[in-house]
């Protein structure tokens, strides 16, 4: 009997034992296991996203990583964007997402300046928002998640140097009104000037982000400076723009092209050689950290950084930029 009672003591301390650890333990908030099931939203709660130029490829991977973020959160999203390329387009797009007021918006900035009063009125009604790709730094918006765009004009200069052998002419064809853009084109030109003395820009030129405009923009380019050896631009359609030029003058393969993003059609043009590389930057990271950080802002989970001049979230984050040749341009193409 006593054996027995020892057994059915032995049971329940171990039954109590288990409970205690794996039931009582975890139920009890502490600096461990507090918040152990993660971040949780409800699906009532929308998060926006806004772009220009919607119907561009570049956007999807940044809208992947918005949706994969809203997934982890269990929250809504939505897609809202200007058509064109033209900033009164976008800040009549982000004036109709204001009124709606979401729980917070992630925006691409067409312009420096013209989307500043549409973004500082939507922090004043309290909807947080975070600029991503393109920034707006005299807005008021919370932070921007984007490419260090200064150093990947730098990387797209080195990457020229060396392909070139640090000698010869080339030529950017840009978007001289965006941040971004001037930012690439600043740190290629400056870039080249301090570590290639041999080289030279022979023109810096307006793509306008069409493929079209591009083309036309290195035809001239072509007239002006027939000796020019190489092209970098700044986006996706430039270089697109570019390889279609010197298609049509039998120049394919004997200037050296540099272009910005990874596209399908880019890909192409660089496995097929007409690119000699491209820049891939961290699009899914703008997309995912754009939300976890709009659902840090809308939930107050920041305690720290409330005073005045303070950051409740990092201002800056760098999501990336890796240089993509015909060697791995398989890796990059949409799984």
């Amino acid at each position: 009997m006593k054996k027995l009672l020892l057994v059915y003591g032995l049971l329940v301390a171990t039954f109590l034992a288990y409970i205690w650890y794996f039931v009582l333990r975890e139920e009890r908030p502490n600096g461990w296991n507090e918040g152990a099931t993660g971040l949780t939203g409800g699906i009532e709660e929308k998060y926006v996203m806004v772009t220009f130029q919607s119907s561009l490829d570049y956007w999807r991977s940044s809208m992947k990583g918005f949706e994969d973020a809203a997934q982890q959160l269990n929250v809504s999203v939505e897609f809202r964007g200007a058509t064109q390329y033209d900033p009164n387009e976008e800040i009549t797009v982000l004036e109709k997402v204001i009124a709606r007021k979401p729980a917070g918006i992630a925006v691409t900035a067409i312009n420096t300046e013209a989307l500043n009063p549409a973004i500082d009125k939507a922090v004043a009604a309290g909807i947080p928002v975070v600029l991503f790709d393109s920034g707006a730094p005299k807005s008021k918006a919370y932070a921007f998640l984007g490419t260090d765009n200064y150093d990947a004009g730098a990387q797209a200069a080195r990457e020229m140097g060396r392909r070139l052998g640090g000698q010869g002419k080339v030529a950017v064809v840009t978007q001289p009104n965006q941040l971004n853009h001037q930012d690439r084109t600043r740190g290629f030109e400056e870039t080249l000037r301090k570590e290639f003395p041999g080289m030279s820009i022979a023109a810096v030129a307006d793509g306008k982000g069409d493929i079209l405009v591009s083309a036309q923009a290195t035809e001239k380019i072509l007239d002006e400076h027939p000796d020019v050896d190489g092209f970098f631009a700044t986006q996706a359609n430039g270089g697109a723009g570019i390889a279609q030029a010197l298609q049509d003058r039998g120049l394919e393969g004997r200037k050296t092209v540099i272009g910005f993003d990874t596209d399908k059609g880019t890909l192409d043009l660089v496995r097929s050689g007409e690119i000699d590389a491209t820049l891939a930057q961290g699009t899914w990271n703008m997309g995912y950290w754009s939300l976890l950080s709009l659902f840090h802002l809308s939930h107050g989970i920041v305690t720290e950084g409330k005073q005045e001049g303070s950051h409740p979230i990092p201002p800056y984050m760098d999501t990336g930029i890796t240089i993509v040749t015909r060697d791995n341009v398989d890796d990059y193409y949409a799984k």
